[in-house]
């Protein structure tokens, strides 16, 4: 399959208004990514969003007018198959005429290691930072063509799956897919990168509007190294308090701004996790005096009551997809920005 696919669930609007007819017609799997293909396309034309948004990327059925969409595509940018396992077929079948582009596959990008278990040690923190084990495409670091299978690894979430979440052979959060975790639009190094890569795939299928292509690339990285300045003045009132997330979704976020949770109540957000991954949970709120428990839109209510449990820990939601906000090219910034600011309410003392 091309490295060059596009993304599965081209539901959303056409926003921006009604693109030239010579504009490329493009989809984008998720909210972020299409928000960064959204800046780049800004006044020329505008992209197609895959995935509604408030929808899971792990699995989604397409409607009519979202198959259409691929089928129409002229470029496809999608995360990948580590997020979205169920368009890597649907990008063969509907959008074989595409030029496509796996965002984990371009050059430059960052790709993090899965981490194991529920709790989240000091040298996990190390080890997220340490270029040993990230992955720099294109800088030397290049993993080979077929992904680790992360064999050895069972997690208690993917024994109980079957009884807890009614998923059975569904392991859209595990790791199926690769030994990185994919949820890498969260960090503002790999949004800059990607910013440039969409540039120039966009600049290749349709050259008179390079230009304004490339400069919106040069103004959205300013605006992301503005946006980091930011985002760390946010979270310095509140460093080195400890909060534990919902599911295992923020370690980018996490490095970027050297930020880490003490733990994830689940492995994924499409896995529901055991009693006995809970009980750690427990233990280390209890132990660390995590102050902070955040879930998702998404969450399960007695979960995260289960793990708040006899503790004085506040709640807060992150939302990494951008679930309440308008598609389009602020989208991006405003998902990273939201996380800091919940992070930070929720961590502050009374």
């Amino acid at each position: 399959m091309s490295r060059n696919l596009v993304p599965l669930s081209v539901a959303a609007a056409l926003l921006g208004g009604t693109a030239l007819a010579d504009v490329p017609r493009v989809a984008v799997d998720i909210a972020p990514v299409h928000s960064l293909v959204a800046r780049v396309m800004q006044g020329v034309g505008a992209p197609l969003l895959i995935v509604a948004p408030g929808a899971s990327p792990h699995e989604y059925s397409l409607r009519p007018s979202e198959a259409a969409a691929l089928q129409e595509a002229d470029l496809v940018f999608w995360v990948g198959p580590g997020l979205t396992p169920w368009l890597e077929t649907a990008i063969e079948t509907l959008a074989g005429g595409a030029a496509v582009t796996e965002m984990l596959e371009v050059d430059g990008t960052t790709e993090l290691p899965f981490r194991e278990g529920a709790l989240f040690e000091a040298h996990d923190h190390r080890d997220g930072n340490d270029a040993d084990d990230k992955d720099h495409k294109g800088l030397g670091h290049k993993e080979p063509a077929e992904k680790a299978a992360h064999d050895g690894h069972a997690h208690e979430d993917q024994e109980g799956h079957a009884d807890e979440g009614g998923h059975a052979g569904h392991d859209h959060g595990a790791h199926d897919h690769g030994a990185h975790d994919p949820h890498a639009w969260l960090s503002p190094d790999n949004g800059a990168v990607w910013l440039n890569a969409i540039a120039a795939h966009l600049s290749a299928a349709d050259p008179d509007n390079a230009g304004t292509y490339f400069a919106n690339a040069v103004a959205g990285r300013n605006e992301l190294a503005a946006l980091r300045a930011e985002i760390n003045g946010i979270l310095e009132p509140v460093r080195g308090r400890n909060f534990i997330v919902f599911h295992d979704a923020y370690q980018y976020f996490e490095t970027a701004f050297e930020f880490f949770a003490s733990g994830a109540i689940s492995l994924s957000d499409a896995t529901r996790p055991s009693p006995a991954r809970i009980a750690e949970i427990q233990a280390r709120v209890a132990e660390q005096n995590v102050t902070c428990v955040l879930s998702e839109p998404q969450f399960a209510p007695g979960i995260v009551a289960a793990v708040m449990d006899g503790s004085e820990a506040k709640t807060g939601v992150l939302d990494p997809l951008g679930s309440d906000l308008v598609p389009g090219p602020a989208l991006y910034g405003n998902v990273l920005r939201n996380l800091a600011k919940a992070l930070a309410d929720c961590l502050q003392t009374p």
